[in-house]
């Protein structure tokens, strides 16, 4: 009975040692795709949820609408190309910008108040 315990025993030692080789290398693939997921969510589909809307803001822009730009420069569409965008930003003062530089559009009659 003896020489069967003491060959079993160096057996079952090795057996486990690969059963937690395995379940290390389980562990880790499963830490892997856990980081992925929290990064899909707390970075990458806010990202393209806002580019998304940027890119709808742009494609439904009209000409009289009052608009913000990214510098905060306030003014009113004065004629829209393909790129561009001409803004009146004060009484015979236009300015030509790049339509990706427009941020959100204002409720009519906004630039009348803070005059």
């Amino acid at each position: 009975m003896k020489k069967i315990i003491l060959i079993l025993i160096p057996f079952t030692a090795h057996a486990n040692q690969q059963e937690s080789d395995l379940s290390g290398g389980l562990s880790s693939i499963l830490l892997f795709i856990g980081l992925f997921a929290i990064m899909y969510f707390v970075i990458i589909r806010p990202q393209t949820k806002k580019a998304k809307e940027h890119k709808n803001l742009i494609e439904n822009i009209k000409i009289n609408d009052e608009i913000i730009t990214n510098s905060g420069i306030l003014g009113k569409i004065e004629k829209i190309t393909d790129q561009f965008v001409i803004i009146e930003i004060c009484n015979n003062t236009t300015i030509i910008i790049r339509k990706e530089f427009i941020s959100t559009i204002i409720p009519k009659g906004t630039i009348k108040n803070i005059k």
